[in-house]
């Protein structure tokens, strides 16, 4: 196993960006360190990295900062390039859905638009 393993990452449109520049610093920096897991970790450990459920091939970045938690939709383009979406602060257990929806959407967007 490489243990230097390196994924890029690109955000696709402002929507991450919209959802970071709301977080404290703490959280901000937990961010930071948990997508810098993502980026060179060959294998993530699920409580940071999870497959969604239903989905073709939508991914979360879980993040927790005290009881506060956090979700960063991304997906995989070309094997290993990590595409950040948007995010949202978890309130439930479960994920609500009009957060996949919308990460769904903005994923195909980004598919649909790549090539242009």
């Amino acid at each position: 196993m490489n243990e230097n393993y390196l994924r890029g990452t690109i955000v696709f449109g402002n929507y991450f960006w919209e959802f970071y520049h709301k977080q404290t610093s703490e959280v901000q920096g937990k961010i930071d360190w948990v997508i810098g897991l993502v980026r060179t970790l060959q294998i993530i450990p699920e409580k940071f990295f999870k497959h969604i459920e239903g989905t073709d091939g939508l991914y979360e970045i879980r993040i927790k900062v005290g009881s506060d938690i956090f979700r960063v939709f991304c997906c995989f383009d070309k094997g290993n390039l990590v595409i950040l979406f948007n995010g949202f602060q978890k309130k439930s257990n479960k994920t609500p859905k009009q957060e996949i929806d919308r990460a769904e959407k903005l994923k195909q967007l980004y598919f649909e638009t790549k090539g242009l």
